[in-house]
């Protein structure tokens, strides 16, 4: 009787009542939609139409269409060939260090110590420290071949002043800033997937005599495994749009010329010192090109975590 009741009303309504509600609904964000697509897609489309011009600043009146030309010259470049090749390294080496030193971290402060919200908020403040402030104060304070804090603690070894960081191990040195920052961040993505650990399924592994290792290769490990790729795709994401710490520490160079220029900063350089717009126009593309991907596969990993929690 409920089915037919159903069905009856159904019938009652007027056939476009239901696509009336719908955008009814969608309505009140209409709004937002057109702020965001006026923020984000219309300057993508205005670079991409920038890109596809001869356009520099220092000739304003030889501007014309040039086609796919700059993405030519910009894939010919062995500086671009460079830059992607220090962009993957900086990347890939920062987000695995951060993840390592995150689990480690996250492990210790998911067991009952004294003074352990106290140690928490000490160990995200890194990532609330300004990329810039941390940039300086990692090259002045900690780098510095004489006053720096690495060589006063070493020099009892007899290794004071031996390196300039910055400038002989320059690719280090940006990496170490990186990790230092996103080491929280990865932290408490894996702290809170610990969290939500079945403490029962732990139990039974130690009555059942399994070892720490063994129930944290076998247990734990596996059930992180959605927080750590959600972790490592988030670093990925944001890590890969790196400038103000390369700016400040290095300024792109180091001993080996441009030891860690990546992407971005190569778009700036382009831009700054030759101000050809339409090469640094293809270059953002590219950049964005790149980011759109690894945010897919973040996002995928993302809702996938969430329809897990769903099915709990």
């Amino acid at each position: 009787m409920v089915a037919d009741a159903v069905t009856a009303y159904a019938g009652a309504r007027p056939a476009g009542s239901g696509r009336r509600e719908a955008w009814s609904r969608r309505l009140p964000l209409l709004p937002a939609v057109v702020v965001v697509f006026a923020v984000t897609q219309v300057p993508f489309v205005i670079t991409f139409i920038y890109s596809l011009f001869s356009w520099n600043l220092f000739f304003p009146n030889r501007t014309h269409f040039s086609g796919f030309k700059n993405y030519q010259a910009i894939f010919g470049d062995p500086l671009f060939v460079t830059s992607l090749v220090n962009t993957v390294l900086i990347t890939v080496l920062a987000v695995v260090i951060s993840l390592i030193f995150g689990v480690l971290i996250a492990l210790l402060l998911n067991r009952e110590i004294f003074g352990r919200g106290i140690v928490r908020t000490l160990m995200i403040a890194p990532f609330l420290v300004m990329p810039v402030a941390a940039a300086l104060i990692w090259k002045h304070f900690l780098f510095d071949p004489s006053t720096g804090l690495i060589d006063i603690a070493l020099s009892p070894l007899g290794f004071k002043g031996t390196y300039d960081w910055v400038n002989q191990l320059p690719l280090v040195s940006v990496i170490t800033v990186i990790v230092w920052q996103w080491t929280p961040f990865m932290m408490l993505i894996v702290l809170a997937g610990l969290q939500s650990q079945n403490l029962e399924v732990l139990e039974a592994a130690k009555v059942d005599g399994a070892k720490a290792w063994s129930t944290f290769r076998y247990i734990t490990l596996p059930f992180l495994r959605p927080y750590l790729e959600l972790g490592g795709l988030l670093g990925t994401l944001f890590i890969l749009q790196t400038f103000d710490v390369i700016v400040f520490t290095t300024g792109g160079g180091g001993g080996s010329g441009n030891a860690t220029t990546n992407i971005p900063y190569l778009l700036y350089l382009i831009f700054s010192q030759s101000e050809d717009i339409g090469q640094a126009a293809a270059v953002g593309i590219i950049d964005v090109a790149i980011t759109i991907l690894v945010a897919s596969f973040a996002l995928r990993t993302l809702f996938s975590i969430f329809h897990v929690e769903a099915r709990r």
